[in-house]
This record gives structure tokens, sequence and C-alpha cells, in this order.
């Protein structure tokens, strides 16, 4: 029911009536429905969707290089063109896909989604939403629970690794170095993740405070070189910082020896960040302690559960060990936020975070989790380590394959080496092959300068039959190219 205007004597008149931006009941829900029924199609049809589809998707772009319409358009076009735009796309949630590091895409996050973005309450502060602002202080505590790290600590959710680092290293400069930190060193291993260099050039560190320490032949950080690193750079008057040790690399998989690293940061009081995001929650599999070790002794864990809770893109997590790092390194008071009391141990995500205008996005952690449980989770992550065991196993023995490492978690790295020729140009030729026929889509990255072709299997939707295609498109690949050089 709209609202009469308001009587009474005025000097001025008031303004025009604008454009109607509300909806009918009616219309709601017929617009719903439309895209209820979209999405169940589209995830319905995933099996059947190929691999990945950008033929003419340039010229489909250039489409929707156009001005804004100055009268609205039909809801139904609408909905077509974006569904032409979803079709011209990697089927990043489909169970074929099985490059870089999947996003599974669980359908009732969007249902979360939807309502969050429907009832759409400010959660920024703790005032102004209490229950939910508590909801997703609780979906935190439930990552912290499941990959064990330390009771106490505080967290929030971001929009990913890429932000989580970013956090994480802006708060440790913040507590340990002030405002003077042009000599410190920050202590990488050269498979780290690309958004960690970045994280620390936004933090305001430069390129001659990150040491980049080898690796062995498992690709994990050598604890030697890194004991090396620190005394040379405390020889030369420089303060040593931060490590950033992986949890499970993008490359491989790889996990640094965390234990061990974690004592060294101890003695030389260094703060420890472990970049979790891929692999973090393997934790909480069965044997995920064996796995992980030494995880919850880090000072603070990038988490993704968009990788390994099978979240949408854009869901990640910091925790920090310290409860009061976060606010030492992000609180600020501001005037018209005064009339905002609260009682005392109620947490404000503004004044733990960069942000001040944010999502809730706490439902799409919260919902999933209490709607399957935890054990759920559990079981799909040990079939992922199982299948890349198993892919591995149907590999290794392959003519012509040479495997780069077990798997440490769901990573299986391989590259098939000729008997003459260019090596590098002819995986290409068989990455391009298996992606070629569409039935499943890998990607490969570059180790010590050589290509190298990888699975990653950590979609939901992906099982034994994925995993087979996958196999026998890379044999078919293989015979081809062999066949090709003969």
């Amino acid at each position: 029911m709209t609202a009469s205007a308001p009587e009474g004597s005025f000097r001025h008149s008031l303004p025009r009536r604008p454009a109607d931006l509300e909806l009918d009941v009616a219309t709601m829900r017929e617009l719903t429905d439309a895209c209820a029924r979209y999405a169940i199609d589209h995830v319905a049809s995933l099996p059947q969707q190929p691999s990945w589809d950008v033929d003419g998707a340039a010229a489909l772009a250039r489409e929707f290089q156009e001005p804004p319409p100055e009268q609205g358009l039909a809801f139904e076009s609408l909905l077509a063109r974006f569904d032409g735009a979803v079709r011209k796309s990697f089927t990043t949630a489909g169970p074929g896909y099985l490059a870089y590091i999947p996003g599974g895409g669980l359908y009732p996050a969007a249902l979360a989604d939807y309502l969050a973005l429907a009832v759409n309450r400010y959660v920024g502060v703790w005032n102004a939403a209490p229950v939910l602002v508590q909801m997703e202080l609780t979906a935190i505590e439930w990552l912290r629970e499941l990959v064990g790290f330390p009771a106490g600590a505080q967290g929030l959710l971001t929009s990913g690794g890429s932000m989580s680092n970013l956090v994480a290293l802006a708060t440790a400069r913040r507590v340990r170095l002030g405002d003077d930190f042009r000599n410190a060193a920050i202590y990488v291993s050269d498979q780290t993740h690309h958004s960690v260099h970045k994280a620390a050039i936004l933090a305001g560190f430069g390129e001659h405070n990150l040491r980049d320490i080898p690796v062995d032949g498992r690709f994990r950080m050598r604890l030697e070189a890194l004991r090396n690193a620190i005394a040379a750079d405390r020889s030369r008057g420089d303060r040593p910082f931060l490590v950033v040790a992986n949890a499970g690399t993008t490359n491989t998989g790889a996990i640094d020896p965390l234990p061990e690293i974690a004592d060294l940061c101890e003695r030389e009081s260094l703060w420890l960040h472990v970049d979790g995001a891929y692999g973090g929650f393997f934790r909480m599999a069965p044997g995920g302690d064996r796995l992980l070790p030494g995880l919850e002794r880090a000072d603070s864990l990038a988490l993704d559960p968009h990788k390994g809770l099978f979240l949408p893109y854009g869901t990640g997590c910091l925790l920090v060990r310290d409860p009061e790092a976060l606010g030492r390194a992000h609180a600020y008071s501001a005037s018209y936020l005064q009339d905002l009391d609260r009682p005392e141990g109620a947490v404000s995500f503004a004044d733990i975070s960069p942000e001040l205008s944010r999502d809730f996005r706490g439902l799409r952690v919260w919902l999933p989790l209490a709607l399957f449980g935890a054990e759920a989770f559990r079981d799909n992550l040990r079939e992922k380590l199982e299948l890349a065991r198993w892919a591995y196993e149907e590999l290794r023995d392959e003519p012509g394959i040479e495997m780069l490492d077990e798997p440490q978690l769901s990573i299986v790295a391989f590259r098939y080496v000729p008997a003459s020729g260019d090596a590098d140009a002819a995986n290409a030729r068989i990455l391009q092959r298996v992606n070629g026929y569409r039935r499943v889509f890998i990607s490969s990255t570059r180790i010590t300068g050589r290509i190298v072709l990888r699975f990653c299997v950590l979609s939901f939707r992906t099982h034994a039959r994925e995993m087979a295609m996958a196999v026998e498109d890379v044999r078919r690949a293989v015979r081809e190219e062999m066949g090709a050089g003969r």
C-alpha cells in the first residue's frame, strides 16, 4: 500500500513523485518464478553442457557495449540475453571442470544470496542487525572449528583468497611493524600464489621486501633455505617479519612443512601466515590432521569456502589467532556513527575489516552448512582426495607420461615427454586436444620453466565418471600426439 502525501501547511511544494521502481506482488512472483525456472534448468543441464564454449564470445561481448536504454525492456528478453552470455564461457560449475581451481556453486548458497539480497539488511555494524551479524559470526566460528584453528581466534568473510591475503599482510604489518617497515622482510616460496605478491605491494611493501625461498623436489619450501635467508637478513640489519607458508599450492597442491616452519617462526618471533585458500579445508577430511599438521599454529590463515566447501565464487575467509589484531589494524571512529553504542563483546565487521558497506555474506555459508551438515562436506572432500589418487595411479605407468609428484591433496600434475622434439609444444597440443573434446576441461602451468598439465579435482559434481573421462581423454590425446610424430 502506497503512503499518501503528508498533510499540513508547508511554504514550499513537495517534489513530484518519480517513476515507480516498486513492483507489485504479482510481478515479483512472475519474475522470481522465471529466474527460478532458468536457474534450475541450468543446474540440471550441467552434466550435458560442453566443458567450455567461447566460440564467438568476443563478437557477442561487443553487442553488450551499448548505452543504457532510456526506456525499460521486457524481462524475458533480458533473461534471454543473459542466457546467451552464460553459454559462451567456461562451465566452471560443471562436473568436467578440472582446470585451475574449480568453484562448485552449491544451489542452496544461491538461495541464501537471494534471501540476503532481498531483505537487504546492513551488517557492517552490530547495531543494525545484531542477529544477522551473529549468524555470520557463527558461520565463521564453524569454519574455524572445521579446520582446527584455535578457539578464541577472530575472523571475517572476504571475497576470496586474494583479499584474505591482503588483509592478513596489512594486519600483520600494522600490528608488528607500525609505520616504519622499509627494511622488513617477507618470506615466500617460489610456488606461492601470485596474490601474495600483489597483497604485499598493496599493503605498502616493495619488491625489495620480498624473499623467494626455493623448494624441494616435491615443491615444498626448503626449511634450511628459509633459515639461512632469515639469518642473512638479520646480519645485514634487515627486519625479518613474516613467513607465508602454503597449505596446498595452486600448481601441484604442495604442502610446506608447517610444523617446522611454525617452530622457526616462534623462535624468530615472525608472523606466520598460511595460505590455505585451496587446500585448507582438506584439514576436515578423514585423516586431514595428518595431511595438514601444524595448520592451527598459524598467526593468520586464508581459506576459500568457494573452493573446499563448494560455495559460489566470492566467498573467502580470513582467520587470525590474536582476536585483538584485526581490531588494532582496522578500527577507526567516525562522528556520524556516534549513536551506535553496543554491548561489550559485540563485534562489528566494520571494526575488523577494510569494508564499511558490505553484503550479508554469512548466509551463503551458514545455510548450506546447516542444511547438509559438516559430515557431508567431509565425505565429499574424501572422495576428491581418492579421485586424485586414482588418476595418478592410472597415469603414472602410461607410456610417455611423467608425473611431477604424487598428489599431496587433489591436484594431479603431469607432462608428456616425447621421444624427440619440443616437449613444451607437445604438451600444449595435448592440452588443446583434451579440451577440444569438450568432455572435461583441464589447464596447464609452468614449473621450472616447463609446461605441465594438471587436473584439479574439487567440484562436488565431479565423480568417478568424469575422472575416467579425463584419463581416457589424456590417453587419447597422447596417442594422437605419438601418431602425429611418426
